[in-house]
């Protein structure tokens, strides 16, 4: 179910955070307006900002998400899907769209932290638990991956993000939903995308 946070305590960084100012560039005034409604960021002299280091609560970040969605749209969610690959941390190991969607679940965990410890160690290997995952299947002999994606986000933000990291290595790439499969926006725990090429 999107808008809803699996567990407490969890945070997420400044810089993921921005895609939400990113993905409404030409609107300011209603990031702006979504962000500081739930207590993200900071206005001084009229302008909005995020301190660079800061963590904020994900379930206010996934509060401004569903305000967005009733009263903008997917249109918009997916936008700020896009803006993530930009914003967010990703791991230096992403070579092509294998390794990009592959990618997306290790800098899920790298941009976000519960009890204050981030959810992915990079020296270790280790994932931490809490907050769900970007999955990742590859058919053999075929330029097709499904990724199911149970986290907490909307559905249109996680087809955005997907779209961009496939779209990096792959000319005339499709990242579509499964109508097929269950879906957040419906009430269930995931939603399925197949990204073709």
């Amino acid at each position: 179910m999107q808008f809803k946070s699996f567990e407490e305590n969890v945070e997420v960084n400044a810089q993921t955070v921005f895609a939400i100012v990113d993905g409404l560039r030409h609107f300011k005034s209603l990031s702006k307006k979504y962000l500081l409604s739930v207590a993200i960021g900071t206005e001084r002299n009229g302008e909005f900002q995020l301190e660079p280091n800061a963590w904020y609560s994900q379930d206010a970040w996934l509060s401004a998400f569903e305000k967005i969605s009733n009263e903008i749209g997917d249109t918009t969610l997916y936008n700020i899907g896009l803006s993530i690959p930009k914003n967010a941390i990703f791991p230096p190991t992403v070579i092509n769209i294998e390794t990009a969607i592959q990618s997306i679940d290790i800098a899920y965990h790298l941009n976000h932290r519960k009890k204050g410890k981030i959810l992915f160690d990079e020296k270790t290997g280790k994932m931490l638990e809490g907050i769900g995952h970007y999955g990742y299947y590859k058919f053999d002999k075929q330029n097709l991956i499904i990724s199911e994606c149970n986290t907490p986000y909307p559905c249109a933000f996680d087809r955005g993000i997907i779209s961009a990291m496939a779209s990096r290595f792959k000319d005339h790439v499709s990242v579509i939903h499964d109508d097929t499969k269950p879906c957040r926006k419906k009430g269930a725990e995931s939603c399925t995308y197949k990204i073709s090429w």
